[in-house]
């Protein structure tokens, strides 16, 4: 929560207690705005537990974004290198198989035979592994596959810390209008205060089970 908000918040509390003391002999009226005040502070302490969970949220969905990333990035540098390697091979097996059709020599012939066929196999092994890694698969074709799936969620991770990001925002707005309320006497910021809590709890609820509902960068 920010600064900004905890300074209101304390504003609202010597509010509060100022009112207190001036209406605790008073009746009628008094005890009215008093009991307003206090639901008030209960709506303000309602809001801000909601900031809590949405900032507990969007830091969780900002860090899985950064490992998804991190683990994408491991995994193109991975299949650059198995690419790079199958591609040494591949163009020494066909410079091989030029030699092998320009020599006579059946000996020679059949160890560049042997050469190539061994080529050949780390080539393939190269382009699909899919026992390796634990089952996870370390050939280029399945690298590419689990990187893409890596920065699907870490996309998915980024949509989430957007629209909490959105609710944190809503809601330390709802509880500065809030506050205003016990300050001014202006009800119609308590109003507000509740639309912007509910837009908040509404794009809280957005991250948690459809973060690509809406695209909002």
């Amino acid at each position: 929560m920010s600064h900004g908000v905890h300074a209101v918040q304390h504003e609202v509390e010597h509010e509060i207690k100022h009112q207190d003391e001036h209406h605790k002999h008073a009746g009628g009226d008094g005890d009215n705005v008093l009991s307003q005040n206090k639901k008030i502070a209960l709506l303000i302490a309602v809001i801000a537990l909601c900031l809590a969970f949405s900032e507990t949220l969007g830091k969780s969905a900002q860090t899985s974004a950064l490992n998804y990333q991190i683990e994408a990035s491991n995994l193109w540098n991975f299949f650059q290198a198995k690419t790079i390697r199958r591609t040494n091979t591949i163009v020494a097996s066909e410079a091989m198989k030029a030699d092998l059709a320009a020599t006579s020599d059946d000996t020679r012939k059949a160890a560049l035979s042997k050469q190539i066929q061994e080529w050949e196999k780390t080539s393939a092994r190269y382009r699909s592994e899919p026992e390796a890694g634990g089952g996870k698969g370390e050939g280029t074709i399945e690298l590419a596959r689990r990187a893409v799936e890596e920065q699907k969620k870490r996309d998915d991770a980024l949509a989430k810390y957007h629209h909490y990001e959105v609710a944190s925002a809503a809601f330390q707005i709802a509880i500065v209008l809030a506050s205003a309320t016990v300050i001014t006497g202006m009800l119609l910021l308590t109003y507000i205060s509740v639309g912007l809590a509910l837009v908040g709890i509404g794009f809280m609820g957005i991250g948690l089970f459809a973060p690509h509902l809406v695209h909002l960068f």
